[in-house]
Formats: structure tokens, C-alpha cells, sequence
């Protein structure tokens, strides 16, 4: 590795505009965790990162309003990615009120909206990890999915010297992926060879999902690929390009939470439902599942 090691983490506070549903977020994630990248203990979230001069890994912890973010980088000079990286993954650049100016309101969503008016789009430390593991989601639960993606950081991941906690090693790189024989995956051989195909995709610079890409001109670079439908490319544009605008009908969450709330879930009816919430339907699809999720537990 480049650079010095440190032993003691260096510490940012992140700040944002209030208010957080810091709750919501762990909700989020926690569920897709994926085994040896991330954890997450108790209030306090932990992954691993890659970076441009070597690796890290990072915690996360809602405190004082600020997001405390306590890193171990093999080089100090990555210091800012990986400290804007965490800001991404958490939306801490959104504002949380014109999001709720727009969806309070709502006959439908507007109750949930108003219970949880800070609740944020969980985005991507790595644009290219959030699409390999979305094509990994595909039809599958998110422990099934998550478990394939542990296999494969096992396999064709990297080790850290360090490791933290369960966080142990970092995702494949694309390029890693990318030299895989899709007939070897622990995956349907379909699915097994749109990964590899999307890999050598962002590995050559095919499909370009790095901030600031158009978004337009990514979606059409995935759905070219065989295998990636519209729900894997329309993921991948709200978490990893963070477009505000996103909906997703097909999804099973979001019809179960629609049919809850007395809606009809089917897509075209979702789809056309969802034409209100314009232009934050990223917000609305979030509020949905995280209103599933709490009507799950009994809140």
C-alpha cells in the first residue's frame, strides 16, 4: 500500500440539515449487509472502503447532531473521498424540506412523510459495488442477495491488514469481477453472466456511473447490457447517480407497501400514482419501504 498506516482513526464530523432519520437509515442497511464489508452494531455502521491510494474502513455514528465518522486509512490523503463518499452513502447534502413541502401533502403518503420528515436516500460508497450487488438483488431477497455477495468479496475480494470489527475485507473490483468465469459464480448461469458483462462494462468504461455522470446517457449504457433490466438500472440511478426522481412499480416492496395503504399496487397503476410525487419519487419509494418495514415490526 501507498502511504503511511495509521493506528489511531482520524475523526470528521459530518454535518447536515435537519432534521435525520438516522433510524431509517440503519433500517436500510442493515438488512443488506453484506458479510466481511459491513456491519452494523448496535447504532454504529461499519464498511469497508476502497480508495484511490489504498483501502480503509470507516464507522458511522449519528451523535450530537452530526454524523461522527471515525476512519483507519492506509494513506491520510484520502482522507476527503472517503469522508464525501460517507456523505453520499448517507444523502447529507439533501434538504430535507422541500421534500416534505412537496410530499406532506399527500392524501396517501403524506402521514408517512409527516412522521418521518427526515428519512434520506441510502446512496453508494462505490458506484460500481451498488451495481454489482443491484444486479445480485435481482429476484432475490436481500439475504439472498447478500449472501452471494459475501461468497464473491470471499473469493474475489481483498483482505484488509486490518481488519475492524466483522469488516475484514473489501468488495471485488470491477475489474476483478470482470476476469471471472460467469459459469463459476454461485449464481444462475443468466444472471451470472450479466454480472461479468456489466463488470467488463464499468472496467472498460463502457458504463460510466462515476459523480456527475448523465444520468440519462447511464441508464441507456446498463440497459443495454443483456440481463439488466429497467428495476437494476433505475436502482442504480437513485443510489448511485442520487437522482431524486426514481420509481420503481415493479418492486415488491413498494406494491405490499401501496396495497397496504389501500392503493393499487400493480405497476401501471403505481406508476401512474407516483406521477404526483414528481420531482422527489426517490423520497416516496424510501418512505414506502420504510414504512413496510415499520409496520412489520408493529409501529
Amino acid at each position: 500500500m501507498v502511504g503511511r498506516v495509521h493506528s489511531d482513526p482520524e475523526i470528521v464530523r459530518l454535518g447536515f440539515r435537519a432534521p435525520f432519520d438516522a433510524g431509517g437509515l440503519l433500517d436500510f442497511l442493515a438488512p443488506r449487509a453484506v458479510g466481511s464489508v459491513e456491519e452494523v452494531d448496535g447504532g454504529v455502521y461499519r464498511r469497508s472502503l476502497r480508495l484511490a491510494r489504498g483501502f480503509g474502513v470507516v464507522e458511522l455514528e449519528p451523535a450530537d447532531g452530526r454524523v461522527l465518522a471515525r476512519f483507519r486509512l492506509d494513506d491520510e490523503r484520502d482522507l476527503d473521498c472517503a469522508a464525501q463518499r460517507c456523505r453520499s452513502l448517507l444523502d447529507l447534502d439533501s434538504d430535507p424540506q422541500p421534500v416534505l413541502d412537496a410530499l406532506g401533502p399527500d392524501p396517501v403518503i403524506g402521514r408517512l412523510v409527516q412522521a418521518v420528515p427526515g428519512r434520506r436516500v441510502p446512496g453508494a460508497v462505490d458506484p460500481h459495488e451498488l451495481a454489482v450487488r443491484a444486479v445480485l438483488g435481482q429476484q432475490v431477497s436481500l439475504s439472498g442477495a447478500a449472501t452471494v455477495a459475501a461468497r464473491l468479496v470471499v473469493e474475489y475480494g481483498r483482505r484488509l491488514e486490518r481488519p475492524l470489527g466483522a469488516v475484514s475485507h473489501v468488495f471485488p473490483s470491477a475489474e476483478a469481477l470482470a476476469a471471472a468465469d460467469p459459469e463459476a459464480l454461485p449464481m444462475p448461469r443468466a444472471r451470472g453472466r450479466a454480472l461479468v458483462g456489466l463488470c467488463e462494462a464499468l472496467a472498460s468504461g463502457r458504463v460510466v456511473l462515476s459523480p456527475g455522470a448523465d444520468r440519462a446517457e447511464a441508464r441507456r449504457q446498463l440497459l443495454e447490457l443483456p440481463g439488466i433490466g429497467p428495476w437494476t438500472a433505475e436502482y442504480v440511478a437513485m443510489r448511485a447517480l442520487h437522482d431524486p426522481d426514481v420509481f420503481l412499480p415493479t418492486d415488491l416492496g413498494i406494491k405490499k407497501a401501496l396495497e397496504s395503504l389501500g392503493q393499487d399496487g400493480r405497476p401501471a397503476a403505481a406508476a401512474a400514482l407516483a406521477e404526483r410525487w414528481r420531482p422527489y419519487r426517490s423520497y416516496a419509494a424510501q418512505h414506502l419501504w420504510g414504512w413496510l418495514v415499520a409496520r412489520g415490526r408493529g409501529k
